[in-house]
Formats: C-alpha cells, structure tokens, sequence
C-alpha cells in the first residue's frame, strides 16, 4: 500500500495513519521516505523524515508500541504520534492546514462509537460504525486536494444501503476511486473473519 502510494520526500509528502495501532504502515512510510535518500542527500533530507510521519491511536498500549516502533526506526522524538481519538474529535476542530498529502490505513470496522461521537457530522454522512465514520473524515478533513490514501475496508463497502450508499457517492463525486483490491478471506484471521478490500483513490482527481 506505501509503495503504491510512494510518498515523495523531494516534494516533502506528508503521511498520515487517523488509526495507526503499532505503526506498521507508518514504518513502512519511513522505510519508504529513507529508501529515496543518496549519498548526497543533506542533514535536511534526512531529518525532514521525521516531520512528515503523523500517527494518532486511541487505545493506550498500540500508542505505545507504535511510539518505540518510531524509536527504533529512528524517529528520536515522536511526538506527532498522538494519543487520541480520531473520531472524538470534532467535525469543525479539523484544521484545513492538518491535511496531508498521503493517508494509509486500516481503520477499525465493525464495531460503534459511544453515543455522542459523531454528533456533529454533516446530517447525511452522520453514523456510529467507525470505518464509515472513518471514510467521512478521510475525505472531507484529513486529505488534501490531489493527496492520495489506501485504505482497508470491509467487502462489500461500496455496495451498502443508507450511510454506505452517501459515502460512496461522495467518494465518486469528490476522488478518483482508481483501484480496488480484493483480498482472499482470513488474511487478517484470527483477528477478524471479515473479507477485505483494498481502496485506492485520489482527492479531487477526476
């Protein structure tokens, strides 16, 4: 999924990962970023990496883990690994100036947000299932015009009723859904039994 969405760093690309757990995708990102470094690449090359990788996580230990991950890929302050609910956030806190060129993730599906969050999305994207509600933030707040994300959603997504049927709309009118990727089922087992598919789209692409 990085390497399909090869986040540049001569164009200072920022990534960003709204349900990061431990940080798979985010290390493959700086693995990613660093593999476009030379032997001529400056002090400013190779520290920008650290600015552009942006992680947040809700529960408290995969914040943790993701945070040594960084560590030991040789992000020494980690700090834009937040620890916070992406989803609890509100709709109108989202800055325009937080959006970022390449989002890669897999958020939570399946499961429902407490009463109360998601209160203040717009009335026809407004849902408690948190991979819709995920979906709604990745193209409305968190990716800039022309940023491009990946991201693992349950079979089946762009064929539902209601929510789904909203969010499908609003990813054709407002991206370029160029690809998508069936994957075989049980590959995240014992996790999760849910078939999966890969999404690749591209903001305001037409």
């Amino acid at each position: 999924m990085v390497d399909r969405i090869n986040p540049r760093l001569d164009r200072r690309e920022t990534v960003l990962d709204p349900a990061c757990g431990t940080g798979g995708f985010l290390t493959a990102a700086i693995d990613h970023l660093r593999s476009q470094l030379s032997t001529l690449s400056s002090a400013t090359d190779h520290g920008a990496i650290e600015t552009l990788i942006h992680g947040i996580e809700k529960k408290q230990l995969p914040h943790l883990l993701c945070t040594t991950n960084m560590l030991l890929h040789g992000i020494d302050v980690p700090s834009q690994i937040v620890h916070q609910n992406t989803l609890g956030k509100g709709w109108n806190e989202w800055s325009p100036q937080g959006k970022v060129d390449c989002l890669i993730t897999n958020p939570p599906f399946g499961g429902y947000e407490d009463g109360g969050v998601g209160g203040d999305y717009p009335a026809d994207l407004r849902t408690r299932e948190t991979a819709d509600m995920f979906m709604a933030l990745i193209i409305k707040k968190l990716l800039k015009e022309n940023g491009r994300a990946a991201v693992v959603l349950p079979d089946g997504f762009l064929f539902g009723d209601g929510i789904k049927a909203a969010l499908k709309k609003l990813l054709l009118r407002d991206c370029k859904l160029h690809t998508i990727v069936r994957l075989p089922k049980g590959v995240f087992a014992p996790y999760t039994t849910i078939k999966t598919n890969l999404l690749f789209f591209t903001k305001g692409a037409t």
